[in-house]
């Protein structure tokens, strides 16, 4: 099977005069599983109907939208796999200098908030063909947001996009009830009661059990009013239990259907059964190809939803927090159309979902009664329903490493420790360690204080010891030398500076220094965003330390990798900062050794009648006979 058509010649080769649905994407054409619009397309194809695909237009000019001529039904937008501004820009504001999902990984091929101007020139150049935004930038931003770029609430992206519908969430189901009713001559403005659904109008009444949030007009105002808005939100994100919210932009309403049902395995099993190419169009291949598909092109989404209730993670906005999975078989067969991938060296480089062991559903209450809404399944303390089991996993991987073709497979995607260190059984956590970790795991502990974790919603710091502990213990028993790679948050909310000297206390004493430390990136959508936005804590309004002062922002940063001479006046002066002056010294304890005067150094020297080796720097001692020596997060000495 063919790509899908990107201009006219590939229409015509198709035989077609015309397409029924233009799919505008802000990121590279790839016919891959692993980007959305690849399935939204292909699941349109799959059910009869042309589809077209202009994959990053030039928004300056008429020409490439109007590639394909004038779509029969409706014109799908989506920004691409992450939302344009974070696509753009680092957590201090600055430009990046690449795009992974763009050819060569070259950026500026999409604009700034990309969803409003691919929508707004689609109106422009389509009068009176429906336009439908979708994907994760439209999703998380269907309410009134803030936006940490303008540092401002905005209103819903529908208002300032002109759409006609918003589709949030996971799109297949929604937009395959959206096209039957358009094909058959319905209007856009009257299809309003399709689940996982957003849409704008001048009038609306509140039927029971609907919930009218805070204004716009009042969230932008007051802190408090968006924390409430928030949460209220926050809460309503399940199929089950999700009741239809409505938040009042001046005269006009912004309305929510219920997020629409999980897919069930055989429906999943068919979107990932149809005929991707897995690989980007052939028309990059000469700027390099598409930077992106190199971590996706051999690996397999075995699930999507995640109840791991991180404040920072979006992924209750948009999967949910249902567990969907695919069968055994369907993740078998991918695995067997990979071995005749061009490229394929008997490595599957992951097989999972947003955490590789929530393979099934939390419990079985959740699939009755939906996901509870006053407490999570991890946090604070894990739910007594909760199922903890690896088995059903565990057999999904031995059956892939039984296949002759296939010599290995990770587990990259993540695991949730504190969940694995609930099972009792060490099966699985035994042939992780000895078949599915390319010598390095990945881990997101994130911090280590527990008053930070608290805000993260995250487990405390003895259930990542303990975890520690008994990793390093079967690889021990493995024979095995293989090391735990942390991701660290610095700067989120709750964290102040002594949190982070805490932290970097920790670092010390485990021997672990981290290559990279992410910034807290304040996105549209997350509980841990609503904190840094109003100071408050939206689940208890209780009010939260905010970490914003740049300088500060930068010390909390600089503590975390306290080995690097670059940062060393930053680490000195946020220990003094925070009363931590004992870290400033030649023991063995501590972080940084002190700042040296220079010009004493001099006059010293000048004194002496030497203008070599006099005053001599302290830190000069026992340079020579160092070892640079491998640690591991967690491994001590």
């Amino acid at each position: 099977m063919a790509f899908l058509p990107t201009n006219r010649m590939e229409m015509e080769e198709r035989g077609w005069d015309s397409i029924d649905f233009l799919y505008i994407s802000g990121d590279a054409y790839v016919d891959h599983p692993s980007f959305g619009h690849a399935i939204i397309t292909r699941m349109l194809e799959s059910e009869g109907y042309r589809v077209g695909i202009i994959a990053q237009p030039d928004w300056r000019s008429n020409d490439d939208f109007m590639r394909l001529g004038h779509p029969n039904y409706a014109v799908l937008i989506s920004s691409g796999v992450i939302d344009s501004m974070v696509n753009h820009y680092t957590a201090s504001k600055k430009p990046r200098s690449t795009d992974s999902y763009s050819p060569g990984g070259k950026a500026g091929h999409r604009p700034d908030r990309a969803v409003i101007v691919y929508a707004n020139k689609a109106r422009e150049i389509f009068k009176g063909v429906p336009v439908i935004i979708g994907g994760l930038e439209a999703s998380l931003r269907r309410f009134a947001h803030y936006d940490y770029w303008d540092d401002r609430v905005r209103r819903s992206v529908l208002l300032d996009s002109k759409a006609d519908m918003l589709v949030y969430g996971m799109g297949e189901r929604p937009l395959s009830e959206i096209a039957a009713l358009l094909s058959k001559g319905a209007d856009i403005s009257r299809i309003r009661n399709i689940r996982g659904t957003t849409y704008v109008c001048d009038r609306y009444e509140p039927k029971e059990g609907d919930h009218v949030l805070p204004s716009y007009d009042k969230v932008r105002t007051s802190k408090r009013a968006y924390a409430q808005a928030f949460m209220l939100q926050y809460n309503e994100q399940d199929a089950i239990t999700g009741k239809t919210l409505v938040q009042p932009h001046g005269d006009r309403f912004v309305v929510q259907n219920p997020p629409a049902y999980p897919m069930s395995v055989r429906e999943l099993d068919r979107i990932y059964a149809l005929p991707y190419e897995r690989t980007y169009h052939p028309s990059y291949e000469a700027s390099g190809g598409v930077p992106a598909i190199t971590e996706v092109e051999f690996s397999i989404t075995s699930h999507r939803g995640c109840y791991g209730g991180c404040s920072f993670c979006a992924l209750n906005f948009h999967q949910g927090r249902s567990i969907q999975k695919r069968s055994q078989a369907s993740v078998i067969n991918e695995a067997k159309k990979l071995i005749w991938q061009p490229g394929f060296k008997g490595y599957i480089h992951d097989v999972g979902g947003p955490t590789a062991n929530f393979r099934n559903v939390a419990c079985d209450r959740q699939t009755r009664h939906g996901v509870c809404k006053s407490r999570q399944c991890l946090y604070p303390q894990p739910c007594k329903n909760l199922r903890v089991d690896h088995s059903e996993y565990l057999r999904l991987l031995r059956k892939l490493r039984e296949i002759p073709e296939i010599k290995k497979v990770f587990i990259r995607s993540g695991i949730r420790y504190d969940y694995l260190m609930l099972d009792k059984n060490d099966d699985f956590f035994v042939e992780l360690c000895e078949h599915h970790v390319s010598g390095q795991l990945k881990v997101a502990p994130e911090h280590v204080v527990d008053r930070v974790l608290e805000k993260m919603g995250k487990p405390g710091r003895k259930v990542y010891d303990a975890f520690v502990k008994k990793f390093y213990d079967i690889n021990r028993e493995l024979g095995k030398e293989q090391y735990l790679v942390p991701y660290l948050i610095s700067s989120h909310p709750g964290s102040d500076l002594k949190a982070a000297v805490e932290l970097a206390v920790y670092l010390k004493k485990t021997g672990y220094t981290p290559e990279q430390v992410q910034d807290f990136y304040p996105t549209p959508g997350t509980l841990s965003t609503c904190m840094f936005y109003t100071s408050l804590d939206p689940r208890t309004m209780k009010k939260v330390y905010v970490p914003v002062k740049p300088q500060e922002k930068a010390m909390q940063r600089a503590l975390l990798q306290f080995k690097r001479r670059e940062n060393h006046r930053l680490v000195t002066e946020a220990l003094r900062l925070a009363g931590r002056e004992d870290l400033i010294g030649y023991g063995r304890d501590c972080l940084v050794r002190p700042e040296y005067n220079r010009t004493v150094k001099k006059r010293s020297a000048e004194k002496k009648g030497t203008a070599r080796g006099a005053g001599k720097d302290p830190r000069e001692r026992r340079r020579k006979g160092r070892t640079g020596e491998k640690r591991s997060f967690g491994k001590g000495k």
